[in-house]
């Protein structure tokens, strides 16, 4: 009995394995290599019969919460994968966490939105750690369309619930109010209204306000756990690239181009953060939040000399001529926090600082500046605060930023001139500059602004194209999003200034790939950026 069992199971055996072709592949495979035997016989045979093995899927996703490059805390997702018959970890990938506070909140402000990040927080790594785990469950992670769709659906589902819970809430309280005045006692009658004198004049009529501005548009409300969408998409697309082993950079531009290898891939140009102007500093100047230099293309990230530029500011303020700084340290943004009292005198003093050491603005460097314009707007006065004590209406700042890039050519991108609602302006200042300068804002701009944040995928940034406007004071570690710009073709990318370690090490990077080294290696070692500019034709 026990010969006979033998020999049925070497017989199914048998079966079995030539129904996997596994005789046949062997025998081709040790024919093959018998000639010239390998170092590593074994290791021969495992990348050989590593072709025929099934491709990963994703078996697991792991929710984490972490602390982001400014302590705040934020979103990790790893990606595991089965890989022939194993569980692996393939990668992670960190969110870095948005805030629509002005830098001036009152603290009670500042205290409601922490916590109201810290609840987003542990919604999203309940959603991936429950509900994304389960649904993206055996899916290639090469397949980012397929995980791109499923995830905008759950989204899409929560929105849904989300309106559903606001409108039983709505109702409810509806309800009590109508049982509340069903039950409450018989007012007294309303007394009539006072009769007018006769012969008594009516009030003068007040003229209707003309052309009033624009109040500010409400934030989109962000739902609680949505970064988990973003989080979930952007370590799919790093788990593809890695499965695929090709750079992130290389799987998105494939992803772009379906598929196929773009003929050409240029660099975005680095916009290096050298200046912060807070606007609460007590000098005048409130029009300029910071000021970023921008090398040409043949100039690489070591030639820049952002930080004797800086040393040069500072030289130039504490000479003897020249009153002190009224604020002199490194700001969140990375860089030198100075104040000053016109934007002329900040301008002269940045092109005086980089002839001192042998750069010309305009050659050998330009310049971009961020306004932050929402912040200086007066709604008493309906106009544009541009120096303490100094207003201006929307077709009053156009005429300025007009005269302001003729005067000083070296200037060649804005970001958020004015306000997303002065839409029209803004559409004047592009018609104004032609190809002269970039306006990088949310509307009517030579870029058109996408936050990558919470919900947006991986998917809608390949789909359009934009800037990607990631908040500057709120970083993470993740180098992935350098990647993305890379592979959508983005024209500029903001990294902030030269300081703190990480930073730092991410700029030699980009030193050494604009040097001659590989995106792979470039890629390796960056932080999320703020900002990625495409040009519109």
């Amino acid at each position: 009995m026990e010969a006979a069992e033998r020999r049925r199971l070497r017989r199914e055996a048998a079966e079995y394995y030539r129904g996997q072709r596994v005789p046949e592949r062997m025998e081709d495979v040790l024919n093959a290599l018998f000639p010239l035997p390998p170092a590593d016989l074994y290791g021969e045979l495992a990348n050989y019969f590593s072709k025929f093995s099934k491709a990963p899927v994703i078996c697991k996703l792991v929710g984490k919460k972490v602390l982001d490059g400014v302590g705040q805390p934020t979103l990790e997702v790893e990606i595991y994968c089965t890989v022939k018959n194993y569980e692996k970890r393939i990668c992670s990938t960190v969110m870095a966490t948005h805030s629509q506070i002005p830098e001036n909140a009152l603290p009670e402000t500042i205290e409601a939105d922490a916590k109201e990040r810290n609840y987003s927080v542990h919604t999203a790594v309940q959603w991936v750690n429950e509900a994304l785990n389960t649904m993206l469950r055996d899916l290639d992670p090469t397949d980012q369309c397929q995980a791109d769709k499923m995830l905008g659906e759950y989204f899409a589902n929560k929105i849904e619930e989300k309106k559903k819970i606001e409108k039983e809430e709505e109702e409810k309280k509806k309800a009590e109010e109508a049982a509340k005045a069903t039950h409450a006692s018989p007012s007294c009658p309303s007394a009539s209204p006072p009769k007018q004198k006769k012969g008594g004049k009516t009030g003068k009529k007040v003229s209707a306000e003309v052309n009033p501005i624009p109040p500010a548009e409400a934030a989109e409300p962000v739902l609680p756990g949505s970064l988990a969408i973003g989080g979930a998409s952007l370590a799919i697309a790093k788990a593809g690239a890695t499965i695929s082993r090709v750079p992130l950079y290389l799987h998105t531009a494939l992803l772009k181009h379906n598929q196929e290898s773009p003929k050409e891939m240029t660099l975005p140009l680095p916009m290096v953060t050298v200046l912060n102007c807070e606007k609460k500093l007590p000098t005048k100047l409130k029009l300029v939040k910071e000021v970023m230099l921008i090398p040409p293309v043949e100039l690489s990230l070591q030639q820049v000399l952002v930080l004797d530029i800086q040393k040069e500011i500072t030289s130039l303020f504490e000479s003897p001529a020249k009153r002190p700084p009224p604020l002199k340290r490194i700001s969140h943004l990375g860089c030198l926090t100075i104040g000053y009292d016109n934007l002329e005198q900040l301008l002269l003093q940045l092109q005086t600082a980089c002839n001192n050491i042998g750069l010309e603005l305009g050659i050998d460097m330009y310049l971009a500046i961020n306004f932050a314009a929402h912040e200086l707007m007066d709604y008493g006065k309906g106009k544009y605060e541009i120096l303490t004590g100094t207003f201006k209406t929307p077709d009053e700042m156009v005429a300025m930023y007009v005269e302001m890039i003729d005067n000083f050519p070296f200037i060649i991108a804005l970001i958020d001139p004015l306000r997303k609602e002065d839409r029209d302006h803004g559409s004047s200042i592009c018609c104004s500059f032609g190809s002269k300068c970039y306006l990088i804002a949310e509307d009517a701009a030579t870029g058109v602004v996408l936050k990558y944040t919470n919900q947006t995928k991986v998917s809608d940034l390949i789909e359009l194209t934009g800037v990607l406007d990631g908040s500057p004071d709120r970083e993470s570690s993740d180098e992935s999003l350098v990647d993305l710009a890379v592979g959508l073709g983005a024209r500029f990318l903001k990294l902030g200034g030269l300081s703190r370690g990480e930073r730092v090490a991410k700029y030699k990077r980009a030193a050494g790939y604009r040097g001659g080294t590989g995106p792979g290696e470039w890629s390796a070692a960056y932080e999320l950026l703020s900002y990625f500019v495409f040009s519109l034709p």
